[in-house]
């Protein structure tokens, strides 16, 4: 905890690096959107090679052929090349200005994470493999996690953190929900990437039931209504993998409401700002229950399927900003028992 209440460079360098530390996990938001596009549009081929699109430099590709699924998929592209050019800046400044050798440590991350994000983009394309676009789906949530946390830590909220009465609940809770809404995006990207239609048509119930019937007989009466509609057929494991999705919401809605609950009994200036942080978790919670009722109701529209992403990714960076303060308070105290007994063991 040497190094811990260092700033970088000087306070105006400081305040740069913060501000495009922020700039840049917004972008890699937007790029998690268009991702988003990309799949609920079912364009991700829509560009067969990589990296060149139709044998052009991407950078170089004609503007006018830029028409229907090549659109999302080029630009796709050309946001994430942007992306990682940013982030081989990031990682230079700070291993250039940073102090605190673990900040140094992780720029190196964010940059390699953001290189073999591109490689499993273009494989996903040249393999023509479901599973490699599921990764790449969780692996740009975790790079925008580590953005986000990056941004945090290079902060006046994170300097200025101090020690708090925070439970020991009111740290790990907040850890346990992050994990949870990363699992729940991954199971996501996962039912996304089966290029299949909802596997469950009606909400809240699951096919009239609360626990839908997956016996061979309910499926082929379920797949004959399916097959006349013209809808793709449905297995047991793809029903049962919306049910997960949605049981896993549940314990997540629960640890929002939980989390924010106990940050609001601890005092602080981190727990005053994370508190503020966990009433903004029940808001986009809200949201995004709703878009995940949308999504199924609107038979998996593609903006309201992608916004429903969006908020998840919002979500995410919500509870590591959370987990990270709660973590860095409970530090803090660490730190001044430490120093506590120190003096006392040299006045004795």
């Amino acid at each position: 905890m040497g190094d811990s209440q260092a700033m970088p460079g000087t306070p105006g360098e400081s305040k740069w690096l913060n501000r495009f530390a922020w700039l840049l996990s917004g972008l890699t938001l937007f790029l998690i959107c268009s991702g988003g596009m990309v799949t609920s549009k079912g364009v991700g081929l829509a560009v067969p090679d990589w990296p060149t699109t139709f044998g052009y430099n991407m950078f170089l590709f004609p503007i006018s052929q830029w028409i229907g699924g090549v659109f999302f998929e080029h630009t796709h592209r050309l946001i994430a090349s942007v992306i990682g050019i940013l982030t081989i800046v990031l990682a230079v400044w700070l291993w250039r200005a940073e102090t605190r050798r673990w900040m140094r440590i992780l720029g190196v991350v964010a940059l390699g994470s953001v290189i073999l994000q591109g490689v499993l983009g273009g494989l996903r394309v040249t393999l023509l493999k479901d599973e490699i676009g599921i990764f790449h789906a969780c692996l740009a949530q975790a790079f925008f996690g580590l953005l986000v946390f990056i941004a945090l830590a290079t902060s006046e909220h994170w300097i200025q953190a101090n020690a708090s009465s925070l439970e020991g609940a009111a740290v790990w809770l907040p850890i346990i929900t992050v994990a949870l809404i990363y699992l729940q995006l991954g199971l996501g990207a996962t039912m996304r990437h089966q290029h299949r239609d909802l596997a469950i048509f009606d909400f809240p119930a699951a096919y009239g039931r609360v626990i839908p019937d997956v016996s061979a007989e309910a499926l082929a009466r379920v797949n004959s209504w399916r097959d006349a509609r013209a809808f793709s057929e449905v297995t047991a494991a793809q029903i049962w993998l919306q049910m997960v999705h949605r049981f896993v919401a549940l314990l997540i809605a629960g640890g929002v409401v939980g989390s924010w609950f106990l940050l609001s009994r601890s005092r602080g200036f981190a727990t005053e700002t994370s508190v503020v942080l966990s009433r903004w978790w029940i808001f986009f919670l809200a949201v995004q229950i709703t878009l995940g009722a949308w999504v199924i109701w609107s038979n998996k529209a593609a903006d309201i399927a992608t916004a429903h992403v969006a908020v998840g990714a919002t979500m995410l960076a919500l509870g590591v900003a959370i987990s990270a303060l709660g973590l860095r308070s409970r530090g803090s105290i660490h730190h001044r028992t430490q120093e506590s007994q120190m003096t006392y063991a040299q006045a004795q």
